[in-house]
């Protein structure tokens, strides 16, 4: 059964690199979310319930259950996979991917939630200054520079459609938590100040994880602690090797 890591906004699978360097299995694959460096079917429409869709069927092709990982709207999308197709997932990992009713959109997704807002900061964006944002993130400038070089015109529609799509996401799915059978573990970068820890804390404990892994770093964790991010996963799919 392989391990399937799955990135968030704005990365490909390319976020996942540093980790993947630590891991000593060698059955883990990396997905590229469709519009995020990869084709968008036709008619896809990069709302939330879209990308479930797409994972729940590429998922089912691989015949039996896997070891899933998330982070940022990966960690949304896979723990939204476990709730509602927990034969499809042997174990769960995340990181720094809120889902709660009580989560207030940081102020970016306002401005991509906002139609007028959104599209004018698209049509505007400049690699540079975009790149110094992510950066301000403690990830290291040469990677954010890299993540910002694979932001392309598909990506850039596909983040305005998912957000829009998601206002209301911690209110939606937050419920369905409850329903995920599978062992979890939560990873999170303390110092996230767009994804807070306590909301990481409040998903251990909706998925009644066992454990929440707290790095000392900010939302980036398979970017800036990408060995203590691998050591988290292997001792937690360790635990349920004959699972």
């Amino acid at each position: 059964m392989p391990a399937i890591l799955i990135h968030g906004v704005p990365d490909t699978h390319h976020v996942w690199d540093g980790v993947r360097r630590y891991l000593t299995r060698t059955d883990v694959e990396a997905w590229d979310l469709p519009g995020f460096g990869a084709p968008r079917p036709d008619g896809f429409g990069s709302t939330k319930e879209e990308y479930v869709s797409w994972l729940i069927d590429r998922l089912e092709r691989i015949g039996e259950s896997v070891d899933l990982v998330g982070h940022d709207w990966g960690c949304i999308f896979t723990a939204r996979v476990a709730s509602v197709r927990p034969d499809l997932v042997r174990t769960w990992a995340g990181g720094n991917g809120p889902i709660s009713s009580e989560y207030v959109w940081h102020p970016l997704a306002k401005i991509w939630q906002d139609q007028a807002a959104g599209d004018r900061f698209m049509d505007e964006l400049e690699p540079e200054s975009f790149a110094d944002l992510v950066a301000g993130f403690d990830v290291p400038a040469e990677l954010a520079r890299e993540m910002v070089g694979r932001v392309d015109g598909p990506m850039k529609d596909s983040i305005l459609k998912l957000y829009r799509s998601a206002v209301t996401m911690g209110a939606e799915w937050e419920p369905g938590l409850a329903q995920v059978s599978a062992p979890c573990l939560v990873f999170w970068g303390v110092l996230d100040p767009a994804c807070q820890i306590e909301f990481g804390v409040k998903l251990a404990a909706a998925v009644r994880a066992t454990k929440v892994a707290e790095l000392d770093c900010n939302h980036w964790p398979p970017l800036q602690r990408p060995a203590e991010v691998a050591a988290a996963l292997e001792a937690h799919w360790g635990a349920y090797a004959g699972g």
